[in-house]
C-alpha cells in the first residue's frame, strides 16, 4: 500500500511538472480577415507560411501560443472591406488590398504609377517595403486608419491584358472596354477611346463572360486560378510590371496590447512572408502562362516599340502622385526618386523615365 501511494505521489508530481510549461503559456487570440477566398495565392500562403512560421518562432520560448481564427472569402468582410474591417476591429490582422484605397493610402501606389519598369515581384516588393521603412509616409497613412503596418506584398509578376478577341498591338485596344482595379485603369488613358471599367479579381470572369468588358488587366497566376481562359482566350504579354497590392496590417488597439515578443515575431515573419510571396509569384509565373495556354489560351508578345509608345502616350501619373504627396507635406518626389533608384540598382530601367516631368 505504501509503495502504491509513493508511486502515485511521484507520478502526480511528474504530471504537475510536465504540465507547468503549458499552464504558463499565454494564449493570444488573432482574428485574421481577407475578403478574397482561400484559393487566392496570398491568402493560401498566409495560412500555409505566415501562421505556421509565427507558431514555430513563438514555440522557441514557449511563453505564448496563438489562437488563430481565419476568416476569408467574405465571411466577415468583402475584398474592398479589409481596411475598414481592421480599422473597426472586426479583425485583428488582415491583408489589405491597397489598390482599392488610393485616396487613403496614396503612397502605396508608387509601383502602380511607374509601369513598364520591372516585372520582378521580388525587386518591387523589397523596394516598396524599404521605402515604407525609410520614409514615415506609408506607415502614417495606415496609422490614420487605426492600423500598424507590417509589410507590403507583391503577388504578381506583371499585369498583362487578357481579352475575348485577339489583341496584338496597342492600337487593337482602341475603343475597348477594359476591366481593372485602381491605378492600372489609368494605363488606358493614352489609348484612343479605350474605357476602363472598375472591377475586382473575383468579378472579372463574369464581366468578360457577359460582355460588360472586352478585356481585363490581371496577371497569369490569377488568370489560371480564376479560369479566365474560358472567357478571355487571348493574352497580350505587355509586361506592364509588378505592382504591390497586398499589405499585412494589424489593428492598432490590438497591437498595443500584444507582448513585445509577439510583436517582434509578427514583424519579422511579415518580412519573410513578403519575400516568400514574391518569390513564389515569380516561380509560378511561367507555369501559369503554360497552364493558360494548356487551357486553350493564346499568348501574343507586345513589341518593344509598342511598349515604349504605350508608356509615352500615358500621362505622367508618377509625377502626379509625387506632386499630390508634396502638396500634402509628404516627401513625394524623394520617395519616387528613391524607389526608382532602388530598381535601377537592381538592374531595372523602364520604357519611360517616370522621374522626369
Amino acid at each position: 500500500m505504501m509503495n502504491w501511494t509513493k508511486r502515485s505521489l511521484i507520478g502526480a508530481v511528474l504530471v504537475a511538472m510536465t504540465a507547468m510549461p503549458v499552464a504558463a503559456q499565454e494564449k493570444i487570440r488573432a482574428v485574421v480577415i481577407d475578403g478574397y477566398p482561400d484559393r487566392s495565392l496570398w491568402v493560401r500562403e498566409f495560412s500555409n507560411f505566415f501562421i505556421p512560421e509565427v507558431d514555430r518562432r513563438l514555440a522557441e520560448s514557449g511563453k505564448y501560443v496563438m489562437d488563430w481564427q481565419e476568416n476569408y472569402g467574405g465571411s466577415i468582410v468583402k475584398p474592398k472591406g479589409v481596411l475598414e474591417g481592421i480599422q473597426l476591429g472586426l479583425g485583428d490582422i488582415g491583408i489589405v488590398t491597397t489598390i482599392f484605397h488610393s485616396s487613403k493610402l496614396p503612397s502605396q501606389g508608387l509601383a502602380a504609377v511607374t509601369p513598364f519598369v520591372s516585372s520582378d515581384a521580388r525587386a518591387v516588393a523589397k523596394a516598396i517595403d524599404e521605402i515604407a521603412r525609410e520614409f514615415p509616409t506609408m506607415q502614417n497613412e495606415f496609422a490614420a486608419q487605426n492600423q500598424v503596418y507590417l509589410a507590403t506584398g507583391v503577388v504578381l509578376d506583371s499585369y498583362q491584358v487578357f481579352s475575348a478577341k485577339e489583341v496584338s498591338k496597342v492600337s487593337d485596344l482602341e475603343g475597348l472596354k477594359v476591366a481593372g482595379a485602381g491605378m492600372n485603369l489609368r494605363y488606358l488613358e493614352g489609348i484612343k477611346d479605350a474605357a476602363g471599367v472598375v472591377g475586382g479579381l473575383t468579378d472579372f470572369y463574369n464581366m468578360l463572360q457577359t460582355g460588360l468588358v472586352d478585356a481585363a488587366l490581371l496577371w497569369p497566376e490569377a488568370a489560371a486560378t480564376f479560369k479566365i481562359s474560358e472567357v478571355a482566350p487571348y493574352m497580350l504579354k505587355a509586361d506592364l510590371g509588378a505592382v504591390n497590392s497586398k499589405t499585412v496590417t494589424v489593428n492598432a488597439d490590438y497591437w498595443n496590447a500584444l507582448p513585445d515578443e509577439v510583436k517582434d515575431v509578427l514583424k519579422a515573419v511579415a518580412i519573410d512572408y513578403r519575400d516568400h510571396l514574391a518569390g513564389l509569384a515569380m516561380d509560378i509565373a511561367a507555369k501559369s502562362e503554360a497552364d493558360y495556354v494548356a487551357a486553350g489560351g493564346k499568348i501574343v508578345v507586345l513589341s518593344d516599340e509598342d511598349r515604349a509608345a504605350w508608356a509615352n502616350a500615358m500621362p505622367n501619373i508618377a509625377q502626379e502622385l509625387a506632386t499630390t504627396l508634396n502638396a500634402a507635406g509628404e516627401p513625394g518626389t524623394a520617395m519616387l526618386d528613391a524607389y526608382l533608384a532602388k530598381l535601377a540598382a537592381d538592374g531595372f530601367t523602364g520604357a519611360r523615365d517616370w522621374s522626369k516631368p
